[in-house]
């Protein structure tokens, strides 16, 4: 198995030294990323870090306000790194109207998208599976009227008090592949097998339905990189029990 990192897990040093978080990342043995951000790199400096650190890109965590304000500019640039997946990390879906608007927006860009090789992708968070104030389930209007590309954050799934197994074979056909991670049922985030959420029996179920994994960790105790130590060493003993 090779997995992946969302590089969000080490904002911390990212941000201060993007290449540095990158070739990190090799190090403790990931070998794909998901970026949130590129913090003012070219395409080529992206690419040069990519390439020497053996690391494949897998996608991106970009807003879909990013298509709206530039879409040319941005879709050339995702091309530029060879991006394959582009993944709108949240949006605002508070009530039905605005709803509306993105499922218009997201079916507006998805086939201009697909024309240049880049598949376009929702990650959620809890609140798209609960009941807005005017009645609307944002994460059912996503599945019903649009086409996008999913992926499950199963911590999440579990903090909205869903199966996240459950949720995986629900949306099977729909599925990009997963965020793995971990917390507690209160929303706050641990490393991998460190919370409450069934990380092991989301791995397994990851494995047998051929899924990649994507593992995020996002509360930089003590340190992103740490933490993202700590959950690969829970994905190397996790996978010797399988």
């Amino acid at each position: 198995m090779k997995y992946g990192i969302q590089l969000y897990s080490m904002r911390d040093l990212a941000q201060n030294d993007f290449e540095g978080a990158v070739k990190k990342a090799a190090q403790i043995g990931y070998k794909m990323i998901e970026f949130a951000g590129f913090f003012g790199r070219s395409a080529d400096d992206v690419n040069k870090v990519l390439a020497e650190n053996n690391i494949e890109l897998f996608g991106t965590h970009t807003s879909l306000h990013e298509l709206i304000q530039n879409y040319d500019e941005t879709v050339a640039f995702h091309k530029a790194i060879g991006n394959k997946n582009y993944i709108i990390p949240f949006h605002d879906l508070s009530d039905q109207t605005k709803i509306d608007e993105f499922c218009a927006l997201v079916n507006k860009y998805q086939p201009m998208l697909e024309k240049e090789g880049i598949r376009l992708a929702f990650h959620n968070h809890s609140g798209e599976f609960k009941t807005n104030a005017d009645g609307s389930v944002p994460y059912k209007a996503i599945v019903e009227k649009t086409s996008l590309f999913l992926e499950i954050d199963t911590f999440w799934v579990f903090h909205a008090g869903l199966d996240p197994i459950e949720t995986l074979e629900k949306y099977k056909d729909r599925l990009l592949c997963i965020h793995l991670k971990d917390g507690l049922a209160d929303g706050k985030g641990m490393p991998l097998g460190k919370g409450q959420a069934p990380v092991a029996s989301v791995y397994k179920k990851a494995v047998e339905m051929g899924l990649d994994i994507i593992v995020e960790s996002e509360t930089l105790t003590p340190s992103g990189a740490e933490e993202c130590t700590v959950c690969f060493e829970f994905l190397k003993s996790v996978s010797k029990g399988e």
